[in-house]
């Protein structure tokens, strides 16, 4: 039997097989194993990132200030005006403004309340058949709220009369915690002018989510309330008086602002104008009833300067005086020309100021 060769290696030369090279080897061997992990394109969407703070958005408003310094300077005079007026006028003035304000903000907000369907309600809670009573009860809140109240910026959820319900469902957010992110915003932002910050908190006031029930009549009060914040005398700042195009929602914050400011100036404008009519009908009605006896004649002329328009038992309500007294002194200031009736028809006329 021939003998096999040996496998080992007689040669003491050839250098020895290391273990890490020994390893390697095997490894080549193991054909069965997978390889090594490829690099593999990341398809996934991308997780989640950190919102920015709330408060970012008012970098841009500052900017837009700083674009509209003069005109705003210009605005926050004519505010000042207006307030001095009615900081030296009668208590009656405000709830007149007030009451023309609400009743252009009601035809901005689409509920059209006219101005004597407004009167009514307020003096008397009365209203038509016709009449939509949610209407009335938002325009008549706002009357409320731009005549006194709580401040929006101390308690908003005393100013908006709004609360949470007992029975909360447990994936809605609360309103105390929508109102708490918009106050804190509006805090912040304590270095604009109450004007622009004003007009910063409407155009917020929706992506707060405060905007459920009648939030275009809740913010444009709410905004009126707080752009004359610095005043005495006037309690808001007019902004459906002069057109209401401030309170359109599109464009940039510089373009919401120069509309702000351009419509606010007319709408003190026009309050101003309509007290300095007002002011020279009085003291015409003063000097020709001052011949009249009783306490009628001029608590009707209060009536007359407080309400826009009066109707005969309104009249009776806010003078205490009997229906005959009312009717008589009525008559005899429309046939001397103080007064004039507006309706043209035989039954529920009213009748306001001929200023």
């Amino acid at each position: 039997m021939k003998p096999q060769p040996s496998a080992l290696t007689d040669d003491f030369d050839d250098p020895l097989i290391t273990i890490e090279e020994d390893e390697e080897a095997h490894e080549e061997d193991l054909w069965f194993l997978p390889g090594p992990p490829e690099e593999e394109p990341d398809d996934l969407p991308p997780g989640p990132r950190a919102e920015p703070p709330d408060t970012v958005v008012i970098e841009d408003w500052e900017k837009a200030e700083g674009a509209h310094t003069a005109r705003l300077a210009k605005v926050a005079g004519r505010l000042g005006a207006m307030d001095d007026r009615l900081l030296r006028g009668p208590e009656g003035w405000r709830h007149r403004l007030a009451l023309i304000e609400a009743a252009d903000l009601s035809w901005f907000a689409g509920d059209r309340v006219s101005p004597d369907r407004l009167a009514l309600w307020v003096s008397m809670r009365l209203s038509g058949v016709q009449d939509d009573s949610e209407a009335l009860a938002r325009a008549g809140w706002a009357v409320r709220r731009l005549t006194g109240g709580p401040e929006p910026m101390v308690d908003l959820a005393a100013f908006l009369d709004r609360r949470d319900p007992e029975k909360f469902e447990d994936n809605a957010e609360r309103f105390d915690e929508r109102a708490g992110s918009w106050l804190d915003v509006m805090t912040a932002a304590v270095d604009l002018h109450p004007i622009t910050r004003a007009c910063m908190g409407f155009h917020l006031w929706s992506l707060a989510g405060l905007g459920q029930y009648g939030d275009r009549i809740e913010a444009a009060v709410t905004a009126g309330r707080i752009a004359a914040s610095d005043g005495n005398g006037a309690v808001f700042a007019p902004l459906a008086m002069g057109g209401a195009g401030g309170l359109r929602a599109s464009g940039r914050p510089a373009d919401r602002l120069a509309r702000w400011l351009d419509e606010m100036e007319t709408g003190c404008l026009t309050a101003m104008r309509h007290l300095d009519d007002l002011e020279a009908w009085a003291t015409r009605a003063e000097a020709e009833t001052a011949a009249l006896s009783g306490k009628t004649p001029p608590n009707l002329l209060v009536a007359l300067t407080e309400w826009p328009l009066v109707s005969a038992p309104m009249a009776q309500t806010l003078t205490g005086a009997s229906r005959a007294a009312v009717q008589r002194n009525l008559a005899w200031m429309e046939a001397r020309g103080l007064i004039r009736e507006v309706t043209g028809q035989g039954r529920f006329r009213m009748w306001q100021a001929a200023t």
